[in-house]
């Protein structure tokens, strides 16, 4: 079976499976979802795989029993990294000029959450890197952690198992087999597609919203007198 073989040998997920077996899938699925020093493993091939090699039987395990163990892994890996975030990361994210995080930055992920915080919680789960940082910036916000913990069983729940069960049920296409770097490349670039056009509808609104300020800026003034341009282009004349 060929597999994705876009990073380091060590970093090939058949390899990973092959020499660390399940628990080493869990172990990477609960530091990718929470853990500072997770954000370059591969979350997603590493799934993908482990449901191809789940069904084709390479890897001895019931597919229900891995999918919650995955499931779990994924929540557990988010309540973690909330946890630091919401206790330790104030004190260390709090400098402006931190290398890793700015102050105004936390703000404006404050802000993020509280607009989309739920669903935020559920599409970050399927962007490589972003849902390694999700959590903790999450915590570093202060969000709602009824909140939090609800989305982030529902996003754990979805990514961990759903990537699972894809790979499980793609598996024994011949296919896939032959094409694997390209289906694990294809599922990332859709699962960005949700949060690409979340960012687009947001900008094209501010844009709106921008323009439709400067247009009441360059209005008649409350008292019926021109504004100051138009006043200026008359005293010319």
């Amino acid at each position: 079976m060929n597999t994705l073989a876009l990073g380091p040998s060590w970093l090939d997920p058949d390899y990973l499976i092959n020499t660390f077996g399940l628990p080493g899938v869990l172990l990477i699925v609960f530091a990718e979802s929470g853990l500072l020093i997770g954000f370059f493993l591969p979350g997603d091939s590493l799934l993908f795989t482990t449901g191809l090699l789940v069904t084709t039987n390479q890897l001895k395990f019931p597919l229900w029993l891995v999918c919650v163990l995955v499931a779990l892994a994924a929540i557990i890996g988010d309540q973690v990294g909330y946890l630091f975030g919401r206790k330790v990361g104030p004190s260390l994210f709090k400098r402006p000029d931190s290398r890793l995080f700015k102050q105004e930055n936390v703000e404006k992920a404050h802000e993020f959450f509280e607009k989309y915080g739920p669903k935020s919680l559920i599409l970050a789960r399927f962007v490589p890197v972003v849902r390694t940082f999700t959590p903790i910036i999450a915590g570093v916000s202060r969000m709602n952690y009824r909140s939090f913990i609800t989305f982030n069983i529902i996003g754990g729940v979805l990514w961990g198992a759903g990537v699972t069960l894809l790979g499980a049920a793609l598996g024994k296409i011949d296919f896939v087999h032959e094409n694997i770097e390209a289906m694990l490349i294809l599922i990332v670039l859709i699962s960005v597609v949700p949060i690409a056009i979340e960012f687009l509808r947001a900008r094209s609104r501010s844009k709106k919203e921008a323009a439709a300020g400067g247009s009441e800026s360059h209005g008649p003034s409350t008292d019926g007198s021109p504004v100051s341009g138009q006043r200026g282009r008359h005293a010319k004349r």
